[in-house]
Formats: structure tokens, C-alpha cells, sequence
């Protein structure tokens, strides 16, 4: 195992770097923008994308790099600060004091070349103290000084806006001291999520607009809520984009392959290209069905095998963790109806349906089976806000410009839906459908090719 970068993080990465694959173009050009920033030649971006397709690992492998590879004394270095906006309520106070910390730890672990100001966290007195501590590292005792006084303000509850105030700080900093600053604050979407009671993307227009302090943001590819942001939104015209997108059938085998290697699972070298494809190319999908055949001590020596450790995994396993997450914490944000579970679980692909799994969504079967299945009668308009509010979510997408709602693009997660449907919706034994789903996957293969568009 390879151990020679193993503590140069600033931002711990989830994925090893026996593992990580394909993702070198992004890490190269996102890389190779934050150096030209010290040229002021950096525009803010946006790197788009599906969920769970490795967005954040990128930026993660970014800000290590940045903070290792550079001299913090040369004056074009440039400092890097990741920050993800949290899916936890948060009030302007708590969000401002938590951003500012956390471009200070970064700031500060920086310039004096301790990357374990920023792992450990240290915040409030403690932080305030280690910053008085830095004061002849940074490049200007007074910039710190201000920085220091607005985290008190801040923190006292003194501010009258305190997250603007916080998000100014970045761009202030490097304005006056003409440095430069990447920042690199991950799931953007999160700003307009229904636990903020506050905008904070508004309060971001002159603070991404910097050339001396250019944003990097994730956001996903088909989520209106990246749309209402920077699609149209408070910051439109403000960023370029980039997008990452599924696996190519080589680099899909060659994750797999390294993934079974990493995690003691055997995969035969023909199942390697099938399990990429039999996962739509998702490096999540990919490994967590490694894993699951690892824990389960079944080799993937034929797609029997590979539909059975996929069928574990949809209904109970890593598959089922991260989905129903996922999908359990969106619904409880937009339940007030109490009807949301049905409206996604019917807006899955059901039996006998046509095999276009792009095809729209009809309003009126939904709405016809929630009356047969609850009998509650539920108005067109409400079905319709539900579906919209999901599309929030990427569990459905809302192409608007039609008026019109589509499945997802993603294979396992049509597949999960109708499992966790069955289980948290009807009530179902989750026992009994992992059985019943493991019999139809030994019979049926599960084809990629029918989900796309």
C-alpha cells in the first residue's frame, strides 16, 4: 500500500489513493487555475455533476496539493480554503461565525505551514488565540488584526449581518493585501436549502466576482436548485463551468479492479468491465458493490454473482446506506403534505411499465394509486409542488422549460427506490424483499442501456 502521501492532507480525502482513478483532467486544470489566479487571470467556476460522481474528492485532492506544493513565503503563492456548506440548520450567527473559523484555520495553517491548525478544528478563544500567536507569518499583522475583531463581533452577536460580513472576508483580505485566495466552498446547493431562513448566495455576488479571489464551487448537473443559483439566479454571469460525468468503460474497469484489490474482494478480470457497467459508471456504486462483495466473501466471478452482492447492496448494504440518507433527510424538509414517500416511490419505474425509463412522469397514475393505496385524494398542484421540491433533491428531474417531470439518469437509484419503497412506504419485511429482490436479480439483468436517454 502506498504510504508516502499518507499525511499530507489539510482536508482529509474519503477515497484512497490506492483506488482513486480518472479524475486526473479535473485535478490538473482545476489545480493549474488556482496557480493562475496569482496572475489575475482566474474566473470564479463551477464543476457540475451528479451526485456521488467524485465532485468533492476532487476539490479535496486540490487543496492538498495547493497547501503542499507551494512556498507560503513566495509572494504568487496562493492560499487554499475548502469549506462545505452544511445540510444542518444554521442561523446567520452560527453560519458566519462557523465560515469565518473555518477560512482562518485554513488562513493561518497556511501561511505558518502547519496543516494541523486547520485538521484539528480549534475554534472560538482558542482559535483567536493561535491567530495573535501567527501574527509575523501572515503577510499583514493589521489584515489579521481585523480578522480577529470581526470573529469577535461575530461570536458576541454583535454584527447586524453576520453571515455577508463573514463572506466578505476572503476577498477583503486579499484585496487589501494583494494576495491571493482560491476559496473552494463545496455543495453550493446547500445555500438554498429550507433549514436557512436567510439567503446566502445573494450575499455572494462581490465575494466571487474577485480576481484576487476567485470561488470554485460543486453544485449538481441537474438540480434547479444550481440552476436558481448560477444558472439564472443571484450569482448568474459570475461563473464558468465544468462538468464530470460517469466513468468511461475503461477507467469503470480499472476502478473496479483497484477497488477489489484494496478491499480483499475477488473480481474475476471479465466482471470487472460488466460491474462498472452494471453501476452506470459511478465510482460510488462501483466500490460500494466491492465492498459488499468483500464483506460478503462472494468473488464476482459471473453476473449471478455480481446481481446478487448488487441486490445486498440495494436492499441493506452500503447502496441502501447512502440512498436512504439521502432520500430520508430530503423528505423530512418538504413532508408537510405527509404524501412525499408515495410521490417518490411512484414516480420509480413500476412492472410491466414501458421500458423507456426517460419517459415523463404521469401526475394522474400518482395520483390515482395514492387514492387506491391510502384512499386520501390528493389535488394535481400538490402532486405537482412535491415533485418539484424532490427535483431539489436530484431524485427526479424538472426540465422547466417543458413543465414536465423525467426519471433520474441513474440505474441504481431507480433500483433503490423501488426497494425502499417496498420497505419504508408499504411496510414490507426488509428481510423478505432483499430475498425476493436477490431471486429476481439471479434471473434478471439489470441493463444500463434502457435508462439512457
Amino acid at each position: 500500500m502506498n504510504t508516502e502521501n499518507k499525511s499530507r492532507w489539510i482536508v482529509r480525502p474519503i477515497v484512497p489513493e490506492d483506488v482513486y482513478t480518472d479524475r486526473e483532467e479535473f485535478l490538473e486544470y482545476f489545480y493549474n487555475a488556482a496557480l493562475a489566479a496569482a496572475g489575475r487571470r482566474t474566473m470564479s467556476t463551477v464543476l457540475l455533476g451528479q451526485r456521488r460522481m467524485g465532485k468533492t474528492e476532487i476539490f479535496k485532492r486540490v487543496v492538498n496539493r495547493l497547501f503542499f506544493e507551494q512556498d507560503p513565503k513566495d509572494p504568487e503563492a496562493v492560499v487554499p480554503v475548502y469549506y462545505s456548506f452544511p445540510d444542518a440548520p444554521m442561523d446567520e450567527r452560527k453560519f458566519g461565525t462557523d465560515y469565518l473559523e473555518n477560512f482562518l484555520r485554513h488562513y493561518l495553517a497556511f501561511y505558518t505551514g502547519n496543516p494541523k491548525l486547520a485538521r484539528l478544528r480549534c475554534s472560538g478563544r482558542e482559535l483567536v488565540a493561535v491567530a495573535e500567536d501567527a501574527v509575523s507569518a501572515v503577510p499583514s499583522a493589521e489584515t489579521l488584526d481585523r480578522m480577529i475583531k470581526t470573529l469577535r463581533s461575530l461570536e458576541n452577536g454583535d454584527s447586524v449581518l453576520p453571515h455577508p460580513d463573514a463572506l466578505d472576508v476572503p476577498r477583503t483580505v486579499s484585496d487589501v493585501d494583494d494576495t491571493t485566495i482560491e476559496m473552494i466552498p463545496d455543495e453550493i446547493q446547500n445555500t438554498r436549502l429550507p433549514q436557512y431562513k436567510f439567503d446566502i448566495a445573494g450575499f455572494m455576488q462581490n465575494a466571487v466576482e474577485s480576481p484576487t479571489c476567485p470561488h470554485i464551487v460543486t453544485g449538481p448537473a441537474m438540480s434547479i436548485l444550481t440552476k436558481e443559483i448560477i444558472g439564472r439566479g443571484t450569482l448568474f454571469g459570475r461563473f464558468d463551468s465544468e462538468v464530470t460525468e460517469a466513468m468511461s468503460g475503461y477507467w469503470g474497469k480499472e476502478l473496479t479492479l483497484k477497488a477489489a484489490q484494496y478491499y480483499k474482494a475477488e473480481v474475476s478480470e471479465e466482471m470487472a468491465p460488466v460491474t462498472a457497467e452494471h453501476c452506470g459508471g459511478n465510482p460510488f456504486y462501483i466500490t460500494a458493490v466491492i465492498k459488499q462483495a468483500a464483506k460478503l466473501r462472494k468473488p464476482v466471478s459471473d453476473e449471478k454473482t455480481l446481481n446478487e452482492n448488487l441486490a445486498e447492496d440495494l436492499s441493506s448494504g452500503f447502496i441502501w446506506g447512502e440512498l436512504n440518507d439521502q432520500v430520508t433527510r430530503w423528505i423530512e424538509r418538504i413532508n408537510e403534505h405527509k404524501i412525499t414517500k408515495w410521490i417518490l416511490y411512484l414516480s420509480a419505474p413500476e412492472e410491466n411499465e414501458d421500458k423507456d425509463k426517460k419517459s415523463r412522469l404521469k401526475l394522474e397514475r400518482i395520483q390515482s394509486e395514492i387514492k387506491r393505496r391510502e384512499g386520501t385524494d390528493v389535488p394535481l398542484e400538490t402532486i405537482r409542488d412535491v415533485l418539484i421540491r424532490l427535483s431539489r433533491g436530484d431524485l427526479l428531474e424538472y426540465p422547466e422549460m417543458g413543465n414536465w417531470f423525467l426519471r433520474v439518469k441513474d440505474p441504481i437509484l431507480l433500483e433503490f427506490l423501488k426497494v425502499w419503497g417496498r420497505i419504508e412506504v408499504e411496510g414490507h419485511d426488509q428481510r423478505q424483499v432483499q430475498d425476493e429482490l436477490a431471486d429476481e436479480y439471479r434471473n434478471l439483468r439489470l441493463r444500463v442501456s434502457e435508462y439512457k436517454g
